[in-house]
């Protein structure tokens, strides 16, 4: 091990002695993390997306999916030796600082009702206005979520792949650097952002009559909320130390989508009062975010943090 790590620090000229690695040497690894994620998606054409092939085929899916689960496991496991062999961190908690072990079940649970907070007028267009508690009942979202590839991507395979990259491979690396807490909540995600940028590319191809401001509007837009929940993903798994928690926070998200902030509500078969519908919903949407802003650090408090709460100034 000590030979490994003098030869990293040999290979590693931005190393600093007050930290095992750089805050340099942490986004090198960050970027090339990244890039193992989606360049292979365009190297083989079993992945690769063309006018005829678009990235939702179930074989497309299924093929990025082993892609993905590929790199994952050789960031994870590159982020592994790095904190065992340069850090001399302990198998525990190198595991720990990974967000693996302890799971975190309670910090799960306790990460996805501050997240609905926040979605609590969503949440109740979907179960009470539409009637989607009646879905749960009958087990309908889970017979979809086995039985539909493209669910399957979008709620598990989708924000698992991209936690083990995202938080579990890189966010390690820049807690071991200089780079303050409160900084590492704002810049990791800013990557995870940008990974998400080469849908650009492949929604032209799928969409060539779009004009090119309109798809580039698109993606910045795609990239200003995929790095706003980067951070929030982020501040989840340090605070929480869970990668779990984190996975929840995304699948959550991604089943949820983006809140409606505009517009009359109304029910799918027109029954009912719109107004009420609406008044109630903007009501919980507008309750909920300042609900969620108030309990923030209480309900993402526990004893497996990854660092003290003083590390972000509080």
């Amino acid at each position: 091990m000590v030979a490994f790590s003098e030869m990293f620090h040999r290979l590693n000229p931005w190393a600093k002695d007050s930290n095992p690695i750089s805050t340099t040497t942490a986004s090198l690894l960050l970027v090339s993390y990244a890039l193992s994620y989606f360049l292979p998606f365009y190297l083989s054409p079993l992945t690769r997306p063309s006018p005829t092939l678009s990235r939702d085929n179930p074989s497309v899916i299924r093929a990025r999916i082993r892609s993905v689960c590929i790199s994952c496991f050789c960031c994870c496991l590159s982020t592994f030796f790095i904190l065992l062999c340069v850090a001399n961190l302990s198998v525990p908690d190198t595991l720990h600082y990974m967000g693996l072990w302890p799971l975190g079940l309670t910090e799960s649970a306790r990460a996805l009702s501050l997240t609905a907070l926040l979605f609590a007028g969503p949440l109740f267009l979907y179960l009470v206005v539409d009637d989607g508690w009646k879905d749960w009942v009958k087990g309908e979202p889970v017979k979809e979520l086995w039985g539909d590839i493209l669910t399957w991507r979008n709620i598990v395979a989708g924000p698992l792949t991209e936690e083990l990259l995202f938080r579990t491979s890189s966010v390690p690396l820049f807690l071991l650097s200089p780079l303050p807490v409160s900084r590492i909540i704002f810049y990791s995600p800013i990557i995870f952002g940008l990974a998400h940028v080469h849908h650009f590319y492949e929604f032209r191809l799928q969409n060539p009559r779009v004009p090119v401001f309109a798809a580039l509007l698109r993606s910045v837009f795609q990239f200003s909320f995929t790095t706003l929940f980067g951070a929030y993903a982020t501040f989840v798994f340090i605070r929480t130390g869970s990668l779990l928690a984190a996975f929840a926070v995304h699948a959550f998200c991604n089943g949820i989508g983006l809140p409606k902030v505009w517009g009359r509500v109304e029910r799918l078969d027109g029954r009912g009062s719109g107004m009420v519908w609406t008044v109630g919903y903007y009501a919980l949407l507008v309750g909920g975010a300042v609900a969620f802003w108030k309990e923030l650090w209480s309900l993402t408090e526990g004893g497996n943090g990854l660092v003290p709460r003083s590390a972000f100034g509080r």
